[in-house]
């Protein structure tokens, strides 16, 4: 039964590292807007 805890807290451990990583990532880095430019061919409007 020990080493359940200690796999449970191991897995509790790096679930919380990543959620945290995936947080600070998403509130704290501001993404550089930048004008996109694409091109379509010809057939491809057509259909």
């Amino acid at each position: 039964m020990p080493s359940l805890i200690r796999f449970l807290f191991v897995i509790g451990v790096i679930t919380g590292v990543v959620y945290g990583g995936l947080w600070s990532l998403a509130h704290l880095i501001e993404p550089k807007p930048r004008e996109m430019t694409i091109t379509i061919p010809q057939d491809r409007l057509s259909k």
